[in-house]
């Protein structure tokens, strides 16, 4: 079994959200959104070896996958625009379904990282973006 069949098998039927592995290590989250990928981000781990299997890619968390230059994803869900973000950036691509737009939570609208990087094509931009999305909505929140 390769290491994106072992990250969609752990992902299938499980709570969690994202799968990362590769040939000796597995990182699991049951974060929602782009969180775990910040997270991952954020703590530097370098995944130039992981595949990743995730619930659902917007083109928000395609980003962050090309910024930790994971080698393949695996989308339950994954919008044109994060498919077209990841092949543009040579990471392989296996999904479920795709849709035209990632629906936020509530499923009332556009998902607000999604939005947040519409008309974005640089990643380093996007995580900017995201970023200062998720602090307007930590705020709203409170």
């Amino acid at each position: 079994m390769n290491n994106l069949e072992k990250a969609k098998n752990i992902l299938s039927g499980s709570e969690y959200t994202c799968v990362i592995c590769n040939d000796t290590d597995v990182h699991t989250s049951t974060l929602r959104g782009v969180a775990p990928l910040i997270k991952w981000l954020d703590s530097g781990m370098k995944l130039t070896s992981y595949s990743s299997a995730d619930k659902v890619i917007g083109n928000g968390a395609a980003f962050l996958y090309v910024l930790l230059n994971v080698r393949e994803v695996y989308a339950g869900v994954i919008s044109k625009s994060a498919y077209k973000t990841l092949t543009q950036n040579n990471i392989p691509v296996q999904y479920d379904v795709m849709t035209e737009i990632i629906r936020n939570r509530s499923n009332t609208g556009q998902c607000p990282i999604e939005a947040a990087v519409s008309g974005i094509t640089e990643p380093s931009e996007a995580l900017s973006a995201i970023r200062n999305k998720l602090e307007d909505l930590k705020k709203a929140a409170s």
